[in-house]
């Protein structure tokens, strides 16, 4: 238990001590709650932004601690999402069979990460060309799939569709002994929140074990790190793995979530919004990212209500502010101006 808590409270990570733990685990609670005192509608908008926190916290273990930037989140998001409406559309609605297609979607972007990774990294790739080939494949995925629209892009009962997308797709049921309970609204709901969760311990475990050190001494100098006798092609293949199964994870949630995935959510636009909430954010920090990530897609939604241009045009501005004023990211920046004027406090009284 101890080496657990001491993973947990590492020095990678923005957050340790009693008080934050206190805090986070209250918040958890009342978002376990919410659903007693929210309507479906907001129930359903808040499963939306939880949905995305998978590909954000991947993308920062990849970028924020690994060096590897990657703009083919979204290809492994999408892959995810067809795979399972492919699997489940021909499987049917039986509970079993349903939970099996929910595995093979998600296997199949690790396995794309895993041989993508593979020849990224033994191929010697490194620094801004691993975004070029990971945009490329996004790209290539996007524009293959908007342009099976017609009847004969089908696989078995599944109709690709082509920029009009596949819908749908049955959902996550289980049997409790007579009785049916399918995933949907508030059961959807607390399996994303309970999701959320594991992942987000699960990386700050990652990040401050052995390995999450290897990891950032690999940032900062790969060359280095080899001489010293570790493996440094295998811990990024393994991180890249890693984040692409994160993003498929996000994918799988959203096709359930609104029953559809369609090519645009592999487009440009699509693509550069993780990079976008994860340097926002500060991509060194998980927790920094995950508070990110749920602000901006909220602040997302309320602008396109207006319009879709002026929350990408918000983005645009936020990534630039990043690059410009704040590297570290806004919220790393911000807690770090709060902590300092705190202790200038202190030291005045």
């Amino acid at each position: 238990m101890q080496k657990i808590l001491s993973g947990l409270n590492g020095p990678r990570t923005l957050g340790n001590g009693p008080l934050f733990w206190l805090s986070f685990w209250v918040l958890v609670g009342v978002a376990a709650c919410m659903p007693v005192f929210l309507g479906s509608f907001a129930v359903s908008n808040v499963t939306f932004f939880l949905v995305w926190t998978f590909m954000a916290l991947g993308l920062s273990l990849m970028w924020g601690y690994g060096g590897i930037l990657s703009f083919g989140q979204t290809a492994f998001f999408g892959l995810a999402g067809y795979t399972y409406g492919i699997f489940s559309l021909n499987a049917g609605d039986t509970p079993v069979l349903v939970w099996v297609s929910l595995f093979v979607a998600l296997l199949a972007p690790v396995l794309l990460a895993l041989v993508l990774g593979y020849f990224i990294f033994y191929g010697g790739i490194r620094d801004v060309f691993v975004g070029i080939v990971t945009l490329s494949v996004t790209l290539v995925f996007e524009t293959f799939m908007a342009q099976t629209a017609g009847p004969e892009w089908a696989i078995g009962e599944a109709r690709l569709n082509g920029f009009n997308g596949m819908s749908g797709m049955p959902l996550l049921s289980i049997i409790i002994g007579e009785r049916g309970v399918s995933f949907d609204g508030t059961p959807f709901y607390w399996l994303v929140l309970a999701l959320v969760i594991l992942t987000y311990l699960g990386l700050r475990l990652l990040v401050n074990s052995s390995f999450g050190r290897v990891l950032v001494a690999i940032q900062g100098n790969p060359d280095r790190v080899e001489m010293l006798g570790y493996n440094v092609r295998l811990h990024q293949l393994i991180t890249f793995t890693i984040g692409g199964g994160l993003a498929g994870l996000s994918g799988v949630m959203y096709t359930l979530w609104g029953s559809y995935i369609t090519p645009s959510s592999m487009s440009l636009n699509a693509a550069s919004l993780p990079i976008i909430w994860v340097a926002a954010g500060g991509r060194k920090d998980l927790t920094a990212v995950l508070v990110a990530t749920l602000a901006l897609t909220w602040v997302s939604q309320q602008l396109a209500v207006y319009g879709s241009q002026y929350a990408l045009i918000l983005m645009g501005f936020l990534l630039i502010c990043v690059v410009m004023g704040a590297p570290e990211g806004f919220v790393v920046s911000l807690v770090a101006w709060f902590k300092r004027r705190l202790a200038r406090k202190n030291q005045t009284a």
